[in-house]
């Protein structure tokens, strides 16, 4: 059936099908844990532990993320939440760069992904790290005014109005639940679906937990394909002298792998996967850039950065943390 296939063609597909089969359990496992932190971990609770102190904010920040596993695919809703609820931009941000990176699921499949061995893992980690660090101490101590817009303010404070009413006290709430209820929905996306977690059993909870991750499974499932796709026809019919070409040089091979990163749009689950098919082509010094940057930043995350935060802010976000990145792959 398949004879008059060209070999180079099944070569692709054979390439093609060993990336997804080693990536897609680790997809299937991140999304679940994060269905779970979805629905049993409030946001308010997060808050609450936050330090006063800007810098161990950031630290804080930073770090949180071991504990809440969460690919950059769901990130930005669950930080613009975080922000509404009073978490200090330096925090937010921070735990927002981190998290796709740091969480045991992404350090386990990077392991496995190079071949059990530490080094890259730990590139990887200790790179987001000085990035959230440095990037959440410029926002701390330089950055002036608000990250987020305005209208996911606007929607907090006419929630929390109307966690505030009493069921008769006033004539306007059913008002202010109309608006808030209306805010909800012109503002939240695909991924930041709000429940009333204290109100649900636990068999509900569960059953929400899987439908957020079915829902994660297929939004950041195509993105893996599409990855994937790329990732075993440029194995297969780019040469490698080609490639070397492009990137020749510490400089060039760091900013295209970067610019790879963006533009593949991985989940920071089974990225690894294919940063460490690259490894006979590029230095490991582009490959951690392609690991540190891609969660960070790419196609899908920075339309929903624009949507939730300042135009400006993105920018200096964008800016800062591609010059820190690039910096640190340079020196590794």
């Amino acid at each position: 059936m398949f004879n008059h296939l060209p070999d180079s063609f099944l070569q692709m597909n054979t390439i093609f099908i060993s990336i997804m089969i080693e990536a897609l359990p680790f997809v299937l496992i991140g999304v679940f844990i994060a269905g779970l932190i979805q629905m049993f971990v409030s946001e308010r609770f997060i808050a609450s532990v936050m330090p006063k102190n800007k810098f161990l904010a950031v630290i804080v920040g930073s770090l949180i993320g071991v504990f809440f596993p969460s690919c950059e695919c769901g990130i930005v809703p669950i930080v613009r939440n975080l922000l509404a609820k009073g978490v200090p931009l330096h925090a937010g941000i921070a735990f927002m760069l981190t998290a796709p990176i740091i969480n045991p699921v992404v350090l386990f499949s990077t392991y496995v992904a190079f071949g059990s061995q530490w080094e890259v893992p730990i590139l990887r980690v200790v790179g987001s790290l000085v990035v959230a660090i440095i990037v959440g101490v410029l926002l701390a101590y330089f950055y002036k005014g608000e990250g987020l817009k305005e209208k996911f303010f606007a929607y907090e404070k006419a929630a929390q109005e109307v966690d505030n009413q009493d069921g008769s006290a006033s004539l306007t709430a059913p008002i202010v639940k109309i608006n808030a209820i209306t805010t909800l929905e012109n503002t939240h996306d695909e991924h930041d679906h709000t429940h009333h977690h204290k109100d649900m059993s636990f068999g509900s909870k569960l059953w929400h937990t899987a439908q957020h991750a079915v829902d994660e499974f297929f939004s950041v499932g195509k993105y893996l394909v599409f990855g994937a796709l790329i990732a075993a026809f440029m194995q297969t019919y780019i040469k490698t002298a080609t490639l070397i070409s492009i990137g020749h040089g510490p400089i060039l091979s760091i900013l295209l792998m970067m610019s790879l990163a963006f533009i593949l749009s991985l989940c920071s689950e089974a990225d690894a996967f294919i940063g460490a098919s690259f490894r006979s082509i590029f230095s490991t010094q582009s490959i951690v850039a392609f690991l540190v940057f891609g969660p960070m930043f790419d196609i899908k995350n920075l339309m929903m950065m624009f949507a939730s935060f300042k135009t400006k802010f993105v920018l200096f976000l964008v800016a800062s943390v591609t010059i820190i990145v690039f910096i640190y792959a340079l020196v590794i």
